[in-house]
């Protein structure tokens, strides 16, 4: 019996091509974004193709009852209901490190335009005024401590262009040994609140989970040493996003980089703020990812057909 796989999320064409050429397929493309939309499409499909923005939750899973396989087109699968899919013996499959390269590029990008105040001169020159006077009390990379939490896929690469820079890199993962560490190049933190205490600019790179939900706290952002610099392009659950908010406005932050956020998208406007820097959950998205992702997502699709 042929397949139905519905593709929900923008994904690579080169899915969809491979699909068809299968024979076991037939696909249909419908990308959408709300649950409810999900809800009212997914049907009689044998195969979900999502990506992190669609929220394939118990309602949705309760409406497709031919269901076998949700392939998330992205790392991160903390947008799917687990206890739900398991129930109905729905298997998950993800792309484990697709996006990795881009996101720590963009988060390198952060700590660039952060420290030197990018948004801040930018501001200055379009409004006319070409002063530079102060540009001699901004400060290189490598006069900063990085503090990362979640030394994975993408914290691995954080880490290493951190160490092209010569930053002094740190970071905290109780789930890896020193030999791990080592490897990685980074120092290891024996806890996140020395982790935290000790640096500079933080960023966490850490899946959600009921563990890492609001690590990052009032009281863990108000531990950050002063005129610090915070990053999120993990998930905007694992940040107090009022909190952060609060600490760059009362100076206690010098910067704050937003790449995601809880809810998503956000449901308050932000500060006119030259020390903020917020984007539409772009970390990952490049032109390699989508295509990169598009085959090997099939590859792994078929694998599980056998």
């Amino acid at each position: 019996m042929r397949k139905k796989l519905l593709i929900a999320a923008d994904v690579d064409a080169s899915l969809r091509e491979s699909a068809a050429a299968d024979g076991r397929f037939d696909v249909e493309q419908t990308p959408v974004k709300t649950e409810s939309e999900l809800a009212a499409i997914i049907g009689d499909a044998h195969v979900l193709v999502t990506r992190a923005y669609n929220r394939v939750t118990r309602r949705v899973l309760e409406t497709a009852p031919r269901l076998e396989l949700i392939a998330q087109a992205t790392s991160g699968i903390d947008n799917i209901d687990h206890d739900a899919a398991r129930e109905r013996n729905v298997a998950i499959i993800n792309m484990p490190g697709i996006n990795a390269d881009a996101v720590a590029e963009l988060v390198l990008g952060f700590m660039i335009s952060m420290t030197r105040t990018v948004p801040f001169y930018t501001r200055e020159v379009v409004s006319g005024r070409f002063s530079r006077d102060d540009c001699a009390t901004r400060h290189e990379l490598r006069h900063y401590a990085l503090g990362i939490i979640g030394l994975g896929q993408v914290g691995i690469r954080v880490a290493r262009l951190a160490t092209a820079f010569r930053m002094n890199v740190q970071a905290y993962d109780p789930y890896l040994t020193d030999a791990d560490f080592e490897a990685r190049g980074a120092m290891r933190a024996t806890s996140l609140e020395r982790l935290v205490a000790t640096s500079d600019i933080l960023s966490p790179h850490v899946p959600l989970t009921p563990e890492t939900r609001r690590m990052l706290d009032a009281p863990r952002i108000r531990s950050l040493r002063g005129g610090s610099y915070l990053i999120n392009a993990s998930r905007g659950e694992v940040l107090d996003q009022r909190a952060a908010l609060a600490a760059l406005a009362d100076g206690h932050l010098a910067g704050l980089a937003m790449d995601v956020f809880d809810p998503e998208p956000p449901d308050a406007p932000f500060p006119d703020d030259p020390r903020l820097i917020v984007t539409p959950h772009i970390a990952g998205c490049t032109a390699e990812v989508k295509t990169n992702a598009g085959a090997r997502l099939f590859a792994k699709i078929a694998e599980f057909y056998g």
